[in-house]
């Protein structure tokens, strides 16, 4: 099953090297990028991701914010915080705020895709075919 990928992030640089990264992957799609916490929260509503890679610091709001937002109308959306904040804001905390995991941009990318393979995801219903 491929799962939809939303990559949140106000640095342009980091989006592209995630979508290559995630895109690459034969389990994973990048459904949509946003580039501060406001714009996180519309296009979520609007495309449904299954996870949501979001950076911590951000013009306009915050990740923490919009994590708080998107995880009380969007329950079933996995977010993973990836940050270069992530050694100050802990794995403990972020799952205080309905975070599964917490991942510093320090640490190898590969721990990042791990991670998005081990949340746990929403059954989506079967299409039957009439």
């Amino acid at each position: 099953m491929v799962h939809s990928i939303m990559i949140v992030d106000d640095n342009a640089f980091i989006r592209h090297q995630l979508r290559e990264i995630f895109d690459g992957q034969f389990d994973f799609q990048v459904c949509a990028e946003a580039e501060n916490g406001r714009e996180a929260v519309e296009t979520a509503r609007k495309v449904l991701p299954d996870v949501i890679i979001l950076d911590l610091a951000m013009p306009v709001m915050n990740g923490l914010e919009a994590a708080r937002i998107i995880k009380n109308s969007q329950p079933a959306t996995q977010i993973i915080l990836f940050s270069n904040h992530g050694s100050i804001f802990s794995e403990s905390e972020g799952r205080s705020a309905g975070l599964p995991a917490v991942i510093s941009k320090s640490q190898n990318v590969s721990d990042l895709v791990a991670k998005a393979r081990e949340v746990p995801y929403r059954l989506r219903p079967v299409e039957v075919a009439a």
